[in-house]
C-alpha cells in the first residue's frame, strides 16, 4: 500500500525485459523484495542497482500503463516507497494497482496554482469520480476539483509543492497519465452490487441509494 506522497523523482528505462528505476537514493535503503509504486504502478525490487533497482514487469502491466511507454525514452516519473504502519497517512490509500489510462486535456498556471485537467480513456470509469474524491495521478494522491460528461472528464487543482517536486510539471496536453480510483469507491460498488442487485446497465444514484436504504 501506498499514500500518494510521492518521495522521489527518478527515470524508468527498459533493460531487456525488466525495467531499470533510478533515483531511489532519498528513500533508500531498499531490500530484495521491497515494493515501490513507480508513476503509481507497485514493482517488487527484483535486484539492487545503484540508486535504484531492476523490476520485473508482466504483460498485463505494460498492457494497462504508461510504463512500457515511458521506458522507451528514459522519462521522468514519481517514486514512492511502500507505506509502513507507523507513517501517516498523508495522502489516501493508494493500491498501486492501476485502473485506467487517462489523458491531459488542459494545464492551466493560475496565481496560487496549476489546473490540471484530464479525461479517461475508457469514459466508463467516469462513474467512480465526482466532486471532492480522491484519485491517484501518476501515483500522486490528489482531490477532484470539478467533473463533466459522468466524470469521464476531471480536474484538479495542484498546489505549488506538489508541482515542483513531482514529475507533474512535465505534463503537456494530449500526454498519457496512470489513474488509480479511490479504494472506497470501488469496494463501495462491489458491495451494492452483491446486497441490492440493480438493473444491468442502471446508475448508482441518490435516488436509489436511499430505495434500498443506504443514506
Amino acid at each position: 500500500m501506498f499514500t500518494g506522497l510521492v518521495q522521489a523523482v527518478g527515470r524508468v528505462e527498459r533493460r531487456g525485459r525488466a525495467l531499470l528505476v533510478e533515483g531511489c537514493s532519498p528513500f533508500t535503503p531498499l531490500a530484495l523484495g521491497d515494493s515501490v509504486a513507480v508513476d503509481g504502478v507497485c514493482l517488487t525490487v527484483a535486484e539492487l542497482v545503484g540508486d535504484g533497482f531492476l523490476a520485473d514487469v508482466s504483460e498485463e502491466t505494460l498492457q494497462r500503463t504508461i510504463l512500457g511507454a515511458k521506458a522507451s525514452h528514459g522519462a521522468a516519473v514519481n517514486l514512492e516507497p511502500a507505506l509502513r504502519l507507523s507513517d501517516r497517512l498523508g495522502g489516501h490509500l493508494v493500491s498501486g494497482h492501476v485502473d485506467g489510462i487517462g489523458e491531459v486535456v488542459a494545464v492551466e498556471a493560475l496565481p496560487q496554482s496549476w489546473h490540471l485537467e484530464l479525461r479517461w480513456r475508457d469514459p466508463s470509469f467516469g462513474r467512480y469520480i465526482c466532486d471532492k474524491a480522491s484519485i491517484a495521478v501518476n501515483g500522486i494522491s490528489l482531490t477532484v476539483a470539478g467533473c463533466a460528461e459522468q466524470g469521464a472528464r476531471f480536474w484538479v487543482a495542484v498546489i505549488p509543492h506538489t508541482w515542483s517536486v513531482t514529475a507533474l510539471r512535465d505534463l503537456q496536453v494530449g500526454d498519457a497519465v496512470n489513474l488509480e480510483i479511490d479504494l472506497l469507491a470501488r469496494y463501495t460498488e462491489r458491495l451494492l452490487a452483491a446486497t441490492s442487485p440493480k438493473p444491468e446497465g442502471a446508475a448508482v444514484t441518490t435516488a436509489w441509494l436511499a430505495e434500498h436504504g443506504w443514506g
